[in-house]
């Protein structure tokens, strides 16, 4: 294995350190709850019936910190994803008395509106089940409970993220990467290619099609000097 394809990194395979590293995410995911958790605690105050951290925040902070390229883990999804699914969440549990099927239908709608909405977030798909299946503190806070903690939490969250990956030198929000300028040649992969594959493929790809077109044409431009060489 060369030191280029030592240094590829992929969700199934990470190096310790870097900025592609796991351990800086697992760090600032750590850190990120700690901050979430202290500060929306101390501002509960005398509620303890009240969850303070809820707990798909977890998940988010796996995606914001270790997966921060992802369209999944940028702060639109984040915030918007948990918003509309509390929501949801809520007037689900409020019109249908059956919790099992509360549960479903807000994860449903949750993800159909996230999706109109492009704030896709997979965690919020949790968020979606707990307010459903509200607890009685819950249930009487009512839509209170998109003020506090689900708004505090997920604007805490994205502010620790921000902060930790300028930091650590990482782009977060992500910007795509800009595309190298490959002169036309046998080989040359056109970006009406890519998309005729994804319509082919017919699936939701963890990543933009920005960045797939930054890989596909930097692979392109490294072919064409190592044959040109």
């Amino acid at each position: 294995m060369t030191a280029d394809q030592s240094a590829a990194a992929t969700p199934a395979r990470m190096p310790v350190i870097g900025k592609i590293g796991w351990l800086p995410g697992a760090l600032g995911a750590g850190l990120a709850i700690l901050v979430t958790g202290w500060i929306s605690q101390a501002a509960l105050g005398a509620a303890p019936d009240l969850p303070w951290l809820i707990a798909p925040m977890g998940a988010s902070a796996v995606l914001v910190f270790v997966l921060p390229a992802s369209p999944l883990s940028q702060p639109w999804p984040v915030a918007g994803g948990h918003l509309i699914a509390a929501g949801v969440g809520l007037a689900c549990h409020t019109v249908v008395p059956l919790p099992w099927l509360a549960a479903a239908l807000a994860v449903g709608i949750a993800t159909a509106l996230m999706s109109l909405a492009r704030c896709l977030h997979a965690p919020a798909g949790g968020t979606a089940v707990l307010t459903a299946l509200a607890s009685p503190a819950v249930a009487q806070l009512g839509w209170k409970f998109l003020a506090f903690p689900v708004l505090p939490n997920v604007l805490l969250l994205i502010a620790c993220g921000l902060a930790w990956h300028r930091l650590t030198g990482h782009s977060y929000p992500h910007k795509a990467v800009s595309v190298p300028v490959v002169p036309a040649w046998s080989g040359h992969i056109d970006d009406a290619d890519l998309d005729a594959v994804l319509a082919e493929w017919d699936e939701v790809m963890d990543v933009s099609r920005e960045d797939l077109l930054a890989v596909l044409h930097s692979v392109e431009a490294r072919v064409r000097a190592r044959k040109l060489s």
